[in-house]
C-alpha cells in the first residue's frame, strides 16, 4: 500500500475550482471591507467639512488634507485585491490554496474596514477644531494619521502573506 503511494505512475490529484473561488471571495471581502470603511469615514469628514466650509469658505484648503484621510483605505484595499489577484490561477487551484489567499487579506480587510470609520471620525473632529480655530490644521493632522498607521500594517502585512 505505502509503496503504491511512491509509485510515479500513480494518479496526481488535480486541483479544484473550489480553491479559486475562496481567493476570489477573500479578495472581494477585503476590498468591499475597505470601502465600506473609507466611504463611513469619508461621510463623516465630508459632513464635517459642509459645516465649517457652511461658515466659512476660506478654510476650504485647511480641512481637505483631513476630508480626504479615509479614503487611503480604499485605496489600499483595492491595491491587495490586485496584488492577491495575481495569485488566482482560473484553472484550478487546492482548497488549501484558496484559503491562505483568503487569510492572507484579511488583515488588511479588517484594519482598512476599522480604521477607515475610526480616521473619518477622527479627522471629522478635528475639521471641527479647525472651524473653531484655524491655526490648529498642521497641528491636528496627527491625530488620524496615527490611525492610518494601523491601516498601513495591514497592507503591509497582506502583501506579506501574500507573496
Amino acid at each position: 500500500m505505502f509503496l503504491s503511494l511512491l509509485d510515479a505512475e500513480a494518479p496526481v490529484v488535480e486541483a479544484a475550482p473550489m480553491g479559486y473561488a475562496i481567493g476570489i471571495i477573500g479578495i472581494a471581502i477585503c476590498v468591499l471591507l475597505c470601502g465600506i470603511g473609507s466611504a463611513i469615514g469619508l461621510y463623516k469628514t465630508g459632513s464635517a467639512a459642509s459645516g465649517v466650509l457652511g461658515e466659512d469658505p476660506k478654510k476650504f484648503g485647511k480641512v481637505l488634507v483631513l476630508v480626504l484621510l479615509p479614503a487611503t483605505q480604499g485605496i489600499y484595499g483595492f491595491i491587495i485585491g490586485i496584488i492577491a489577484s495575481g495569485s488566482l490561477v482560473s484553472d484550478g487551484m487546492a482548497a488549501a490554496e484558496g484559503w491562505a489567499l483568503l487569510g492572507a487579506v484579511l488583515p488588511m480587510a479588517f484594519s482598512g474596514l476599522v480604521t477607515g470609520i475610526f480616521q473619518g471620525k477622527s479627522a471629522a473632529n478635528c475639521i471641527y477644531a479647525v472651524g473653531k480655530q484655524e491655526s490648529l490644521g498642521g497641528k491636528l493632522i496627527i491625530y488620524p494619521a496615527m490611525i492610518e498607521f494601523y491601516a498601513i500594517l495591514g497592507l503591509i502585512i497582506s502583501i506579506m502573506l501574500i507573496a
